[in-house]
């Protein structure tokens, strides 16, 4: 499809103008100043009037967050508009009636043809308040959807609110429209849309946002684990595909529809939206700057040296027996602290007793638990059997945990 610049602003702009002065002409120049005020209104009250239904629309069935932040106030726009309507046509007809009973037929054929005309000038003012708002609306949504949703198969309606926004910042409308705000926003609005275009731009920092700090404890609920082992969201994530198939997946539904869970989500960003920014251009927090917080990987070769050190009579055909053994067993263990205070230890080999000419077998266990403390933490974890405590200490990218008695050295 071919656009020409700022075609669909122009295009709008057009029609609401025929549309207005038409009117105007037809209803006269008492509908059509009487409208003017009403848009005025309409405009002010929509979002104050909007806050006060808002608790009603989950009860009416909308359980959908966007259409319950945008019918509030659209709702009490039209009702606005309805009521001063109401009121032009209560005047109208007073005048008119004044008009064909008390006065005479040329003073009746002036006042009609001056009301046609002026009422087609003033609706000219009309179809000018329509575009205003019309386009911070426009502005509005198409500030997250130029951002989030850009897939050449998005739909039909969205790909247009993305022209109609590109057309917004061609024409220079976009200052008309930033000045006005129809709708309930604040300045972090537009900051979260931000965020969210730099997810969508760059999918590979999805690990590095699981490892921020206050999101560790909420990344590791099950709901949060199952969308991110769903092999369908992480390829769509991966190849930007259609917004509305990312939030139609079940996994993603089921946390974004959870209005405690989603409004938790959203403190936690809005309140460390600066700080998360750059963590994620950096990998640096410069708010949660703990030692011990974030992801460690356990060190196979690191640990077992330790164990050699503690114990003389470990040789070089031990270290290369456990060596062995151990690879595999702890290739995939965390250990994860997260700001909360909240650890987590994940796939943390449990060896089964030994069987003649049988090679070790394991089960992995995942543990949780809580730290405390500075320089030296106080660590203690649990899983359904078997319960660890005992001390860490950071040493720049080394943390060195002794639990139980045992020695555990993990990098990052």
């Amino acid at each position: 499809m071919v656009f020409i610049v700022g075609m669909t602003i122009w295009i709008l702009a057009l029609v609401l103008l025929g549309a207005c002065c038409a009117l105007g002409h037809k209803l006269g120049a008492i509908h059509a100043s009487i409208t003017f005020i009403s848009i005025i209104f309409a405009e002010l009250l929509a979002a104050p009037l909007g806050s006060l239904i808002r608790p009603l629309f989950p009860h009416i069935g909308v359980s959908n967050p966007i259409w319950q932040w945008f019918l509030p106030p659209f709702v009490m726009f039209i009702v606005v508009l309805i009521i001063f309507k109401s009121i032009a046509q209560v005047v109208h007809h007073k005048i008119y009636v004044h008009y064909k009973h008390y006065t005479d037929e040329a003073q009746m054929l002036w006042w009609h043809r001056m009301n046609s005309r002026v009422g087609l000038c003033v609706g000219t003012l009309n179809a000018l308040a329509y575009i205003v708002v019309i386009c911070s609306v426009i502005y509005t949504f198409s500030y997250w959807t130029t951002q989030i949703a850009t897939s050449d198969d998005e739909q039909f309606s969205i790909r247009l609110l993305n022209r109609a926004g590109h057309d917004l910042e061609a024409t220079g409308m976009i200052k008309v429209a930033r000045a006005i705000e129809p709708l309930p926003v604040s300045p972090m609005y537009f900051k979260l849309a931000d965020f969210a275009g730099l997810l969508y731009q760059n999918p590979q920092l999805d690990e590095r946002l699981a490892d921020y700090p206050p999101f560790i404890g909420i990344s590791q609920r099950q709901e949060f684990q199952d969308l991110g082992h769903d092999s369908d969201f992480h390829l769509g994530w991966q190849n930007h595909a259609k917004i509305g198939d990312m939030l139609g997946n079940d996994h993603a539904r089921a946390i974004w529809l959870n209005k405690d869970e989603a409004a938790m989500i959203r403190e936690m960003v809005s309140t460390n939206l600066d700080d998360l920014e750059n963590y994620l251009q950096t990998g640096v927090s410069q708010k949660f700057d703990d030692p011990i917080l974030g992801r460690w990987h356990f060190n196979v070769v690191s640990t077992i040296a330790m164990k050699a050190v503690s114990q003389p009579n470990f040789n070089a055909r031990d270290v290369a027996a456990l060596r062995a053994i151990w690879t595999p067993a702890y290739a995939h263990t965390d250990f994860i602290a997260a700001a909360d205070g909240q650890l987590f230890m994940q796939n943390f080999p449990r060896f089964k007793p030994s069987q003649p000419n049988q090679p070790p077998q394991f089960d992995l266990s995942n543990y949780t638990g809580q730290w405390s403390g500075t320089g030296v933490y106080d660590i203690s974890l649990a899983d359904s059997t078997d319960k660890k405590s005992g001390s860490g200490q950071v040493n720049g990218a080394r943390l060195t945990l002794k639990l139980n008695g045992d020695t555990l050295i993990f990098d990052r």
